[in-house]
């Protein structure tokens, strides 16, 4: 069937590289529907397949399609969707994927922070309580299916492990990640807070990986779930990727997993965190719809920009005790606000 008034032709689209959307005012009447809702209303939001030609709202699909993605796009029937393929639960494999280092035993992270704290008051703010590093799960069988879950997720998505962000040619260089530059200042991270991070980095070198479960929802894709209970301000992750120049990003239609990392007053000094190549189980973890007062409440982590060493880092943390079995989420948005989420789940 040509429906020529819908198609979004190589010519008249400037981004020739995006699948086909439909190209038509909001106001028109349309006799293509979502396939879902049965609706043809939001033109703008109905994505078109590239074999069957069937539409879908980027926000009736499941998991959800925040923008347009790049290149060609097949719907779940044409494409075959299928839960991915596990990775081998084999210890040499995964020690190579995930690049382990061998050493001496490991030592708990309750041995190796607060060795120095002084003994203080029973009665504390919260202010002035301190970041906590993950506890590993003690059964090794156990971490190893935690981190072939993880695996799962980054090979199915082709994306490469990293546990530190990266500075790859083309984009912003290590340079340009100055603390000092961001509007209004960066709060400093302490140095009994350092030790956690870097306990925890220490601890995922050794393939002692924070007690999480990467999951598979075919309603909201890859998902993140506590495998233990979690403290809270317990550090669950860095947020990593390759580092950009938000300017660089800004007509980047596929980049819903994008971080701030600076917000500076300059705007050619604003960096982003993009996970898109290379990254960690952050990636995975899910948004809310800070939309709802139903999708606030969900939200067990909180993101924190903190200046270590200069550089602006961004953690992961969660704001709460977290039961086993809850699933991981937080507020794309910091005070930017320019993260759509209201069609989250």
């Amino acid at each position: 069937m040509v429906v020529s008034l819908r198609r979004r032709t190589q010519a008249t689209n400037p981004r020739s590289d995006l699948p086909r959307s439909l190209a038509v005012d909001s106001d028109s009447e349309l006799d293509t529907v979502c396939e879902e809702c049965s609706s043809g209303k939001q033109p703008a939001k109905l994505l078109l397949c590239d074999k069957c030609d069937k539409g879908f709202h980027l926000f009736c699909l499941r998991p959800i399609l925040v923008s347009v993605p790049k290149g060609s796009w097949f719907c779940p029937s044409c494409s075959q969707h299928q839960i991915p393929k596990s990775f081998p639960l084999v210890q040499t494999k995964l020690i190579d994927f995930f690049r382990i280092k061998r050493g001496p035993d490991s030592t708990s992270p309750e041995s190796c922070i607060g060795k120095k704290r002084k003994r203080t008051s029973l009665v504390m703010s919260k202010k002035k309580r301190k970041l906590l590093p993950y506890i590993p799960t003690v059964d090794p069988q156990r971490r190893l299916e935690q981190m072939a879950s993880l695996a799962t997720a980054l090979r199915a998505s082709s994306t490469e492990f990293r546990n530190e962000l990266t500075y790859v040619s083309g984009k912003a260089p290590r340079s340009a990640n100055k603390a000092v530059l961001e509007k209004g200042g960066m709060q400093v991270l302490g140095k009994q807070d350092a030790e956690a991070l870097a306990l925890c980095k220490n601890m995922m070198d050794r393939g002692e990986c924070p007690p999480l479960m990467v999951v598979f929802d075919p309603y909201e894709g890859f998902t993140v779930e506590a495998d233990r209970c979690i403290k809270d301000l317990t550090i669950i992750t860095e947020y990593v990727g390759d580092v950009d120049y938000l300017s660089n990003r800004e007509d980047d239609y596929d980049g819903d997993s994008m971080m701030t990392l600076l917000h500076a007053s300059d705007p050619l000094q604003c960096l982003v965190i993009c996970p898109d190549k290379r990254s960690n189980i952050a990636r995975f973890i899910s948004g809310i719809n800070n939309h709802t007062p139903e999708g606030r409440k969900k939200q067990n982590l909180k993101c924190v920009r903190f200046n270590i060493n200069g550089e602006a880092r961004v953690l992961l943390v969660a704001n709460r005790d977290i039961s086993k079995g809850e699933r991981l989420y937080y507020d794309y948005n910091g005070y930017e606000h320019e993260y759509p989420t209201e069609h989250f789940v």
